[in-house]
């Protein structure tokens, strides 16, 4: 089969791809916007290390979603070229990208009525996001229509697996996701919560595991668990913890039986939230609710 080049695959900067990945794929992306807290009015140009070395600093990043303009911009872009598009946004229940790019839609079809915009709700995050836009990437090379590689990304969202533990608990009680009293003392304690997205797109704690080691490690014995291809693709996306990244990408290949780990960097939108040292495991499995806390 021949590449679909009838329409173009979308997707935003929550997933995490480098611009390497993005061009290589010939998938485009929307950013949404990241501002530190003390300079709201100024866009956050800081990146990698960088960037949570302000965090590890004090600074509160924030971030929010694209707006109608940024969405009717890119896909008009698009559309005027005579071709479609699918967006694979970011899990609707993190952000309004998805939302916003449906309005943007509307208007758009009313302006192009001979064009098609299929847009995706992930319910993915970070570069299990980023998988999916792979996979899908890859069948789009492969000869699928933008109907067939739509119903695709449906059928394939809920199947990758998404686990990560952070390293600091008072990022996630700034975000709502464990109160006061459990950050501090799991930050007395060592204890690292072990996390992972629900079919509904939300961050839900599963395991609180006692040392960074042993949480890093938690993740490769899921995936041994649950994994079921382990000839696939798998990613590992790390919040400034390359040699967490690293020890998990070992154990995977050399005691979980995976072929063919990939590392990236967990950019500016999801690292505002997860804090530095998050570490982050992606990989096919059956369905993420059979994941049942241990």
């Amino acid at each position: 089969m021949e590449p679909n080049e009838s329409y173009v695959i979308f997707t935003d900067s929550a997933a995490d791809l480098s611009a390497h990945m993005l061009e290589s794929m010939g998938v485009r992306t929307i950013s949404l916007n990241v501002f530190m807290k003390d300079a709201p009015a100024q866009p956050c140009m800081l990146r990698g290390t960088a960037f949570y070395d302000a965090l590890r600093a004090g600074q509160v990043a924030c971030t929010s979603a694209a707006n109608l303009a940024r969405f009717r911009e890119a896909f008009s872009e698009v559309l005027e070229a005579g071709q479609d598009i699918l967006y694979l946004a970011f899990s609707s229940p993190l952000s309004c990208m998805y939302a916003t790019a449906r309005i943007a839609v509307e208007e758009l079809l009313e302006q192009y009525p001979d064009r098609n915009i299929r847009i995706v709700d992930t319910l993915c995050a970070s570069m299990g996001q980023g998988l999916l836009v792979y996979h899908c990437a890859e069948q789009k090379l492969r000869g699928f229509t933008l109907d067939e590689l739509a119903a695709y990304a449906e059928e394939t969202k809920l199947k990758i697996m998404h686990w990560f533990t952070v390293d600091d608990l008072m990022f996630l009680k700034r975000g709502g996701r464990v109160g006061s009293v459990s950050a501090f003392a799991g930050t007395l304690l060592g204890i690292k919560p072990v996390l992972h997205v629900s079919n509904e797109g939300k961050l839900i704690p599963r395991h609180k595991v006692r040392g960074r080691k042993n949480a890093v490690l938690e993740l490769g014995k899921r995936f041994q668990a649950e994994c079921t291809d382990k000839e696939s693709t798998v990613f590992i996306a790390h919040a400034d913890a390359h040699d967490a990244a690293e020890m998990l990408k070992s154990a995977l290949l050399h005691e979980y039986g995976a072929k063919h780990v990939v590392i990236g960097e967990i950019g500016p939108v999801i690292g505002a939230h997860a804090g530095p040292g998050t570490v982050a495991l992606f990989y096919p499995g059956t369905s993420r609710e059979e994941n049942n806390p241990a």
